[in-house]
């Protein structure tokens, strides 16, 4: 994306605010805003939500994308704009850019929650501190939300540049994000308060998870065990302003467009089996919208503003399992199973004895429909779907998506 386009989207602040992110960004905006305007510590919160804002959507939009690449859902749609998705064409997905509140595609919904961050980072980071109340908080606030824009970036996509820089590998990617969230991290330790409380562990969540891709366990250990149990931070969304709305329910059970696939459906846990509340599915007794694909509806998500969990315990837990193994990782499992509403039957003897192909499995259930399937199915080498798809369309090569066409063609350093 284009240095010019990416600043431009300044004037675009009205949009991105349409509904705010957490309570301390109540912004109204009632015009377009001159990006000359912006050096104007008064505008500092409106940048913050901005940034916020749009991180919320593009990981809504990147969930239920990858969700189709990945095999959690499948194309229950009639439009060649679901199906591309369905048979992962390497030619018809380079021409997606992927704007937030499109149905599919996020690579520049994720460009512009990155470069707001960034961007809204050095600004405020200007001001005198006496001209910004609660400037500490917003830029650890701008630091975590960039970081996750990074770590998605980095997961999603085979290669990625920036602001028209040169090419980068995924861990290039994962290394700036990884430098954001260490830098939210000091910035949200030294505050205090529930809203630094909850930035500080954002970040530990989000830097655990880029440092296990990395490869650096110990450092993904250390950030993992200081995450407080039952932690949650989530992404809003809103039933008034289609770009904000949770797109895995509005693609799903909305308008039939996808599907719960068959490996997610009526899964059981336990030696006597009980049903796994955490991937539910149920039929919904009907064909999808292209009349032939029988319609299985995610439970998950169960209207436009349900929240989509960004950072969790879960998570930092199933990475402290992973890292740990053997009868550490049966400890953690067996505790977040216990845990669960309803509680869940304690791991088998059969799922002990291959506890690293249980952690897998663990991942796959609790993380279902949050963003990780795909990035876990290359850490893990899990072959994607080969030969024809259930309409019988031949996939194509695509695992992680590659730069689009966009990209490629108006950036000079590619």
């Amino acid at each position: 994306m284009s240095m010019k386009t990416l600043r431009g989207l300044w004037l675009l602040l009205p949009l991105l605010l349409s509904v705010p992110a957490c309570s301390l960004l109540d912004v109204e905006i009632p015009g377009r805003v001159p990006v000359s305007e912006l050096d104007n510590p008064a505008l500092s919160a409106t940048m913050v939500s901005a940034a916020m804002g749009e991180l919320e959507c593009a990981l809504s939009v990147y969930v239920v994308s990858t969700a189709i690449l990945n095999g959690e859902v499948i194309v229950s749609g009639l439009t060649i704009n679901s199906n591309i998705w369905g048979w992962r064409g390497d030619v018809e997905l380079r021409g997606v850019g992927g704007n937030c509140g499109a149905n599919y595609g996020f690579y520049n919904a994720l460009q512009r929650a990155r470069f707001l961050a960034d961007d809204g980072f050095k600004r405020i980071d200007a001001f005198p501190d006496a001209e910004v109340a609660g400037k500490a908080l917003m830029l650890a606030q701008l630091r975590a939300y960039g970081g996750y824009a990074y770590t998605l970036l980095g997961e999603g996509f085979c290669q990625m540049c920036i602001d028209e820089g040169p090419l980068m590998t995924r861990a290039q990617v994962w290394q700036q994000a990884e430098s954001r969230f260490s830098d939210a991290i000091t910035r949200a330790a030294a505050l205090t308060g529930a809203e630094a409380v909850a930035m500080l562990n954002m970040a530990r969540v989000g830097r655990a998870r880029v440092r296990l891709n990395l490869g650096n366990t110990a450092g993904a250990d250390a950030d993992a065990a200081l995450v407080p149990l039952g932690y949650v931070r989530n992404a809003t969304h809103s039933a008034t302003v289609a770009r904000r709305y949770n797109r895995v329910y509005e693609q799903s059970i909305g308008t039939r467009d996808v599907s719960v696939a068959p490996a997610f459906r009526g899964l059981t846990v336990g030696a006597v089996p009980v049903a796994d509340t955490r991937v539910r599915a149920v039929d919904a007794l009907r064909n999808g919208q292209d009349g032939v694909t029988r319609q299985w509806d995610q439970q998950k998500y169960l209207s436009r503003t349900a929240a989509t969990p960004i950072a969790t315990y879960v998570e930092a837990q199933l990475i402290l399992a992973e890292i740990r193994g053997g009868a550490q990782a049966i400890t953690i499992l067996n505790s977040l199973r216990t845990g669960a509403t309803p509680a869940l039957p304690v791991l088998t003897p059969a799922e002990q004895a291959s506890i690293a192909a249980t952690v897998v499995e663990e991942r796959r259930r609790w993380l279902f429909l949050e963003g990780h399937r795909i990035n876990d199915m290359l850490r893990f080498a899990i072959p994607f779907a080969t030969g024809v798809n259930h309409k019988g369309q031949t996939y194509g090569s695509v695992t992680c998506m590659p730069l689009p066409d966009v990209e490629i063609l108006n950036n000079p350093n590619i």
